[in-house]
C-alpha cells in the first residue's frame, strides 16, 4: 500500500477550520479521491454533513479530544479512511484540542507504512491575539507552536492592529513556520498541503484527561422520537446538542433571531427549514448562512460556550418554533 499524503488542520474555536476544508475540497483535482477524519467537541457532529456535499469520504470523532493517549477512536477512523484507498488524508481536531497525541499517533510504528505525514496546518482569526482568553489558552499556544504552516484567516473582518499583532506574534515564534499567510474565507492554498513536516514541540507537556475509549454509537432516533439531546463539557467549555428528525422543519427567520441573539462563543447547525436545508456558523453572535442541496437530512445544532447556559429553555424555543409546530 503507497503512503497517503496526510494533513492536521488545526485551529481554536471559530477560527475558520471547516470553511478552509470546503475550499480545499471545491479546488481539489477531480480525480482524487479525500477522506477526512473530524473531531468535534460536541456529541451531535455537524461539519461531517457540510464536507460530505464535498464529495469527501467521512468519518467523525464527536464528543471531545480524539487525541487521547488511549486514542481508540481516532485509530478506528483513521484505519477505516485508510481501507478506502484516498489520494489524500485531513485530520480535523477539535479546535479545544492540540495535535501533539495525534501527530504522536501518525508517526508511530503502527502508521509510519501507511501514511505520509506533511505540514500541520493551523487556522488562526488574527483577532484573537489581542485577548488573552485566547493567548493564556495552552491548547491555542500548542496548536501555534506545533505548526509548520499558520494561516490568518478571515482578514476582511480585522483591522490593521489585528494584523500588527498577529504578525508580531509570528516574528517571536520559535523555530520559524516553513510559512506565514493571509486569507480570507479559509482561502488555503493546495500547494500548502505538500510542505514538508518539521519536527517541533508542544509548548506544554501536560495531557487533559478524556475518558472515551470507545466510539461513541451512532445517532439514532426511535420511532416517533423527535430529537435527541446531547451534553459535552472539559478544558473550560460546555456544549450542547441537538438531533432533529429530518420532518422537522424549522422557521428560518426565526431560527436565524435566536442565533444572532443567543450569546455563545460557537454555534454551528445544519438545519431543514421551510425554505430548504442551511448551514448556519455563527461566531459571537455573528452569523453566517449558506443554503445546501440535502434533502431528507436530519439538522443538527451544537452551541458551545465557556459557560453553562440555561439548555432547557433553548431546547423549548427550538421545538416552539419548527414550522410543523406552527402549522398545528
Amino acid at each position: 500500500m503507497k503512503r497517503i499524503p496526510t494533513n492536521i488542520i488545526t485551529g481554536f474555536l471559530g477560527a475558520g477550520k471547516t470553511t478552509a476544508i470546503l475550499s480545499l475540497l471545491a479546488r481539489k483535482p477531480k480525480h482524487e479521491k479525500w477522506a477526512i477524519l473530524i473531531n468535534e467537541f460536541g456529541n451531535i457532529g455537524v461539519d461531517g454533513a457540510l464536507l460530505e456535499q464535498q464529495g469527501a469520504i467521512i468519518k467523525e470523532v464527536p464528543g471531545g479530544c480524539m487525541c487521547c493517549v488511549a486514542g481508540l477512536p481516532m485509530s478506528v477512523g483513521i484505519n477505516a479512511l485508510l481501507a478506502q484507498k484516498p489520494d489524500r488524508l485531513l485530520l480535523e481536531p477539535t479546535g479545544l484540542g492540540h495535535p501533539k497525541e495525534v501527530i504522536h499517533k501518525l508517526t508511530s510504528e503502527s502508521y509510519r507504512n501507511y501514511v505520509d505525514l506533511r505540514a500541520t496546518i493551523t487556522v488562526v482569526d488574527p483577532r484573537h491575539f489581542a485577548e488573552s482568553i485566547y493567548t493564556d489558552n495552552v491548547n491555542f499556544q500548542d496548536q501555534l507552536a506545533l505548526a509548520d504552516v499558520v494561516v490568518a484567516n478571515k482578514i476582511d473582518q480585522c483591522d490593521d492592529f489585528d494584523l500588527y499583532t498577529f504578525q508580531t506574534a509570528m516574528e517571536k515564534a520559535e523555530p520559524k513556520k516553513a510559512l506565514i499567510a493571509e486569507v480570507e474565507h479559509g482561502r488555503l492554498e493546495l500547494e500548502w498541503l505538500d510542505i514538508e513536516r518539521t519536527d517541533r514541540q508542544a509548548q506544554h507537556s501536560h495531557h487533559h484527561g478524556h475518558d472515551q475509549t470507545e466510539p461513541l454509537p451512532e445517532l439514532e432516533l426511535a420511532p416517533g422520537q423527535q430529537f435527541i439531546r446531547k451534553e459535552n463539557h472539559g478544558q473550560g467549555y460546555h456544549s450542547c446538542g441537538w438531533f432533529f428528525a429530518a420532518d422537522q422543519l424549522f422557521e428560518f427567520s426565526k431560527l436565524f433571531s435566536l442565533f444572532s441573539n443567543l450569546s455563545a462563543n460557537r454555534i454551528k447547525a445544519v438545519v431543514n427549514t421551510e425554505n430548504g436545508c442551511f448551514a448556519f456558523n455563527v461566531v459571537n453572535q455573528v452569523v453566517s448562512v449558506n443554503e445546501l442541496s440535502l434533502e431528507g437530512f436530519e439538522s443538527r445544532i451544537e452551541v458551545i460556550d465557556s459557560e453553562i447556559l440555561p439548555w432547557d429553555e433553548l431546547e423549548n424555543i427550538l421545538c416552539s418554533i419548527t414550522a410543523n409546530t406552527v402549522a398545528k
